[in-house]
C-alpha cells in the first residue's frame, strides 16, 4: 500500500473537470466538496453520450437490449463499490428521496413500536423518520449526540435501544461536523436488544471519503448521492436488503415483486456510476498491488482517507511557516481539533466574525468554502453550541497541500 504521491495527484486531478477554475468566476481553490464533489471527465462524456440516445429499456430492438445490459452492469458495479453481496441496487430522484422511500416502507411494513435515530443526523433521515413514524403510529426517539465531538456513539445508542425498536437510522458521516460514526458498533448495539429492527444508513457524506462494506454491517438500507462521489446531479443510488425489498412498497400493479423503480430510468445515470467505480478501481491499482476489483476499491478508499487526513492535519496545525486554524486566535473548530472521526472536513467559527462574511472574504481571495447556518439543515449541530453559523471547509483527495496553504494564508490576511 502506497500513499498518493505528488505525481499520482497530478494524474488524479487530470481526471476531473474544473479542478482549478470555476467556469463562471475563473481561478479558485475548491473546498466545497461536501456540497458536491468535482465531476469526473469520464462522467461528463458519458452523460453527453447517453443524453443523445432516443431508445428506452424494455423494447424489442438491439439498442434497448444494450441499454438493459448497461444498467445491469452498473448495478453490479455499484454492489461491488458498496461491498454488497445480496440485496438490490437501484436509482431514484436523489439521496434524500431514497431515504424517504426506504424509511417509509420500513415504518409501514413493521408492527407498532419505536423508530430510533439520533440528533446528529441530516434532516433527510430525521424528517423521514418523523413523518413516517407518525403515519405508522410509532414513537420517534432520538439518541442525543455529543456536542463536543460532533458524534453519536454505540454506547449512546445502547442506552436508548429497547426491544420494540422496529426501524433505526444511522448517519455514517456528518456533512456539518465532518465526523464519521462507528456504524458496525452502532448496529451491534441495536441488534443486541432489537435483533429484527430494519436499519437504514445515510452514507451520502461518507461515500467519497473512505470505504463502504455493506456485507459486514448487518443493515437493511444504504443510500448515497452520486454527485457527492464524482458523478453528477439528478439521481440518487440506494441499496436495500432482501428483507426490506420484500415489504410492500409503491409499485405498478402486476410489476415484478421486489422492484423498487417507478417508470423508465435514465440509463446515463447508471452508466455514470460505472465510471465512478472504474475510477476507484484505477486508483486502487495505483496505490496497491491488488488485482481483484473489490480489493482495489478498498485500497482506493484507504488511500483517499489517508490523504485527506494529512490535508486536514495541515489545515488544523499549519504547513510551512503558516499557522493552522487551531493556532489562530479566536477560531473554534467544531467537533474539536484532534478528532480521529474527522473525514475530509473542517467547520469553524471566529470570534467577532459572521461566517457569511468570512466566506465572502475567502471567495474574494479565490477560496471557495460554504456557510452552514443554524437552520433546518444544520441547527441540530449549531444551536446546541450557541452558534448562528459556521464556515465549512470540505476537502477531497484531489486537493493539495498547496491549496491548504493558500487557504491558511488567506485566513491569516482576513483575521489580521
Amino acid at each position: 500500500m502506497t500513499a498518493i504521491t505528488p505525481e499520482l495527484l497530478t494524474e488524479i486531478r487530470a481526471r476531473f473537470a474544473h479542478v482549478e477554475t470555476c467556469p463562471f468566476t475563473g481561478p479558485r481553490v475548491f473546498f466545497e466538496n461536501a456540497g458536491g464533489a468535482l465531476t469526473l471527465t469520464s462522467v461528463v462524456e458519458t452523460s453527453a453520450r447517453f443524453a443523445a440516445i432516443p431508445d428506452n429499456q424494455g423494447r424489442d430492438n438491439p439498442a434497448s437490449a444494450a441499454l438493459g445490459e448497461i444498467i445491469a452492469k452498473a448495478r453490479e458495479d455499484a454492489a461491488l463499490f458498496l461491498g454488497a453481496d445480496a440485496g438490490k441496487v437501484f436509482v431514484g430522484e436523489s439521496g434524500t428521496e431514497l431515504l424517504f422511500r426506504l424509511i417509509a416502507d420500513a415504518c409501514l411494513g413493521t408492527p407498532d413500536g419505536v423508530v430510533l435515530g439520533s440528533t446528529v443526523e441530516h434532516p433527510a433521515s430525521r424528517s423521514a423518520c418523523a413523518r413516517w413514524a407518525e403515519v405508522s403510529g410509532k414513537r420517534h426517539v432520538l439518541v442525543p449526540h455529543d456536542d463536543a465531538t460532533g458524534t453519536v456513539t454505540p454506547e449512546a445508542y445502547a442506552a436508548a435501544v429497547t426491544g420494540d425498536v422496529r426501524v433505526a437510522t444511522i448517519l455514517h458521516t456528518s456533512p456539518v461536523t465532518g465526523m464519521s460514526m462507528d456504524v458496525p458498533g452502532i448496529v451491534a448495539a441495536i441488534r443486541a436488544k432489537a435483533p429484527e429492527a430494519l436499519i437504514v444508513v445515510d452514507g451520502i457524506q461518507h461515500a467519497c471519503h473512505g470505504g463502504i462494506d455493506i456485507a459486514s454491517y448487518d443493515i437493511d438500507g444504504y443510500v448515497i448521492s452520486p454527485y457527492k462521489v464524482f458523478s453528477r446531479h439528478g439521481y440518487g443510488l440506494a441499496w436495500a436488503s432482501d428483507r426490506l425489498s420484500g415489504l410492500r412498497h409503491d409499485a405498478l400493479i402486476g410489476a415484478p415483486e421486489g422492484n423498487w423503480e417507478l417508470g423508465t430510468r435514465d440509463t446515463g445515470a447508471y452508466a455514470t456510476f460505472s465510471d465512478v467505480v472504474e475510477y476507484f478501481e484505477w486508483l486502487g491499482g495505483e496505490v496497491s498491488g491488488e488485482t481483484e476489483p473489490r480489493a482495489r476499491i478498498a485500497a482506493a478508499g484507504k488511500a483517499i482517507h489517508d490523504h485527506e487526513a494529512a490535508l486536514t492535519r495541515a489545515m488544523l496545525h499549519g504547513t510551512g511557516n503558516l499557522p493552522g486554524l487551531a493556532e489562530m486566535a479566536g477560531v473554534t473548530v467544531v467537533g474539536g481539533v484532534d478528532n480521529p472521526a474527522r473525514e475530509g472536513l473542517v467547520s469553524f467559527y471566529a470570534d467577532g466574525q459572521a461566517s457569511p462574511d468570512l466566506v465572502a472574504a475567502l471567495a474574494d481571495q479565490g477560496i471557495r468554502v460554504h456557510t452552514r447556518k443554524a437552520d433546518h439543515y444544520s441547527g441540530n449541530i449549531l444551536a446546541p453550541l450557541g452558534q448562528a453559523d459556521c464556515v465549512r471547509v470540505s476537502l477531497c483527495h484531489y486537493n493539495t497541500e498547496a491549496e491548504v496553504a493558500a487557504f491558511l494564508a488567506a485566513m491569516q490576511r482576513i483575521l489580521g
